[in-house]
């Protein structure tokens, strides 16, 4: 989790803030981002608002608020605070059945279809770029394993922190992601630069294109007709009637054939008439119907 804690000596000295600023602040969250913070979770929204708070020099939360909603200075300010409220924990391959439905059961379907061409994934919600590195690692190992045609993929992925999106492009990590990635991966795909730190090689990070995105946007998303969404860990921060909204638009965005891959369990009872449920005991996705 991206959350800088700053001074607590500081921070107690700046106001409280009562039940009607906390659902002031998690609604201006929820309208401009889509994420939804419960009243459980009101410590962690308070503790990053005030550490920011700290930073800028405010001292109450009305002027900070105020603040956000001047042009343009407001947006800039905006875009560091939600890198506070957003969640960035994530790791190389973490949900192994997922990336191995894709490798073994929808690539080989795929490729015996006779696609040719292009191959177009779309990672959303990336954070720091270990999931959106990992697709591209199992789609360059198992394309290349499958067909001995020229079939290009490229990966999109998406979020809305900018300094996660940085990780992402630099492809650097700490040494104790390491070992996340399976010893033959890291052999074909990263490079161990020192003692503290190991980077994928150039050759998959051209494959990656990191951009900011909202995923409330969504229905006016650039990316059309993609073989394969990723979107794990994502869905849970939304309201659940937000949910089904964007995964109608996420269907939407399927070639037949296509693929979406949900993180299992995000949502249940979920249904739509041009997708069909893939029948896998530890995944969860969906194929788009021909």
């Amino acid at each position: 989790m991206a959350l800088a804690i700053g001074n607590w000596s500081a921070l107690s000295a700046l106001p409280g803030m009562d039940d009607a600023e906390f659902a002031r602040w998690a609604d201006l969250l929820e309208r401009r981002t889509g994420v939804v913070v419960p009243p459980a979770r009101k410590p962690f929204l308070v503790t990053a608002v005030r550490g920011r708070m700290r930073e800028t020099g405010h001292s109450r939360f009305d002027d900070y608020y105020r603040d956000l909603h001047k042009v343009p200075e407001g947006a800039i300010e905006w875009t560091t605070l939600v890198d506070r409220l957003t969640v960035h924990e994530t790791h190389f391959f973490r949900h192994p059945p997922s990336f191995d439905l894709i490798a073994s059961e929808w690539l080989p379907r795929l490729m015996q279809s006779g696609s040719e061409g292009a191959l177009h994934a779309w990672s959303v919600g990336c954070s720091t770029g270990e999931e959106a590195y990992t697709l591209a690692m199992v789609l360059d190992r198992h394309i290349g394993m499958l067909s001995d045609a020229r079939v290009y993929f490229g990966v999109t992925a998406t979020d809305v922190s900018q300094p996660a999106l940085a990780v992402g492009r630099s492809g650097l990590y700490p040494r104790n992601k390491f070992n996340e990635i399976p010893a033959d991966y890291r052999e074909r795909y990263v490079d161990e630069i020192d003692a503290d730190s190991f980077q994928v090689r150039e050759a998959l990070r051209k494959r990656v294109g990191f951009a900011q995105f909202n995923l409330l946007d969504v229905a006016r998303a650039p990316l059309k007709r993609l073989d394969l969404i990723f979107c794990q860990n994502v869905l849970i921060y939304f309201a659940r009637d937000r949910r089904r909204e964007l995964l109608t638009a996420l269907a939407g965005l399927l070639k037949p054939g296509g693929m979406l891959v949900l993180g299992a369990g995000e949502v249940t009872s979920f249904a739509h008439p041009a997708l069909s449920r893939v029948p896998h005991r530890q995944a969860l996705a969906f194929l788009r119907n021909r």
